[in-house]
């Protein structure tokens, strides 16, 4: 097992070119649908403003970034015949911060770990509908989140690819706060079914500390407010928590990161047959032996990185 620590200067370049495209992008979007789809001033100021905010909030935040560390531990061997990998990313965090700075930067220093690998990270639909701002989304290796999208990457010939799918998805995100280790897993089985279709091996992997980075404002299952994320989440397609951590000149509140390290652990692949269409009894089998391996490596790990010997993986 290998651990490279941060490099700073591809990551800074990145999150102000990341910043400054999705600036440009969210205004030019927010002035185009403002002058063909409304006429309403009002409507058209607070879409401008949302937007205004959006990108902001995300500037800030990869910024701040650089501010904390990102280790990748690697137990999966790239040695030999080249192949396709599914990779399971969890958790989902807040922001998926560990996700995009170990697998669509150099900032953990992924192809020196993984020589002759491609990253490629799946990320929601929805924005790569944003002008200019999906062309650096590719650019930096993200795809789209849909089946056609993963199967295209993971049929290419020659292997050396590896997807990186964020299992529990924007609904984990809700759970993200810290010492939560609650993970949306359970019933969750389309990427095995993927993998299997493709005869692609999966990857778990589990990133300590991604959650440990902002706090929540209380939304247990069945309050009001859980209700109404919910409710939102189904219309827009993301989900928004009411995060919160610290300021910039201050550490007592405000919208950027604890300064706080995560460390990404790679597991042993799970080799998988492949077949063109699996029964819902080889499915649950191979994703059972998923679960099994995602425990074993937490387990295995989290005295590391001071997780208390009674938290264990909570699959829901």
């Amino acid at each position: 097992m290998a651990a490279i620590p941060g490099q700073s200067l591809p990551l800074l370049f990145s999150s102000l070119l990341f910043s400054s495209l999705l600036f440009s992008s969210l205004l030019f979007s927010s002035l185009l649908f403002s002058s063909l789809l409304f006429s309403s001033l009002l409507f058209s100021s607070l879409l401008f403003s949302s937007l205004l905010f959006s990108s902001l909030l995300f500037s800030s935040l990869l910024f701040s970034s650089l501010l904390f560390s990102s280790l990748l531990f690697s137990h999966m061997g790239t040695k030999g015949k080249k192949q396709n990998y599914l990779m399971g990313f969890h958790p989902h965090g807040v922001l998926a911060v560990g996700a995009f700075l170990n697998f669509c930067t150099e900032a953990s220093g992924f192809s020196t770990l993984f020589p002759g690998i491609t990253p490629h990270l799946m990320m929601l639909s929805l924005w790569f509908r944003v002008p200019f701002f999906r062309d650096y989304l590719m650019a930096g290796g993200l795809v789209s989140s849909d089946k056609e999208s993963a199967s295209h990457v993971l049929q290419r010939p020659g292997g050396g690819n590896l997807l990186t799918i964020i299992v529990g998805g924007a609904q984990e995100a809700l759970d993200a706060r810290p010492g939560s280790y609650t993970l949306l897993l359970k019933n969750r089985k389309g990427f095995v079914r993927v993998a299997i279709e493709n005869g692609t091996p999966l990857v778990p992997t589990f990133s300590f500390g991604e959650n440990d980075l902002f706090e929540q404002v209380s939304n247990p299952k069945g309050s009001w407010l859980r209700r109404l994320q919910h409710r939102l989440q189904q219309v827009m397609g993301v989900s928004l928590p009411l995060f919160h951590a610290r300021g910039i000149f201050q550490y007592s509140f405000g919208l950027m990161p604890y300064r706080r390290p995560i460390y990404t652990v790679v597991g042993k692949p799970i080799p998988v047959q492949k077949k063109y269409k699996p029964s819902e009894e080889e499915v649950d089998r191979v994703h059972q032996k998923y679960l099994e391996e995602l425990c074993k490596l937490f387990e295995e790990h989290k005295a590391k990185y001071n997780v208390p010997e009674d938290s264990h993986l909570e699959f829901i």
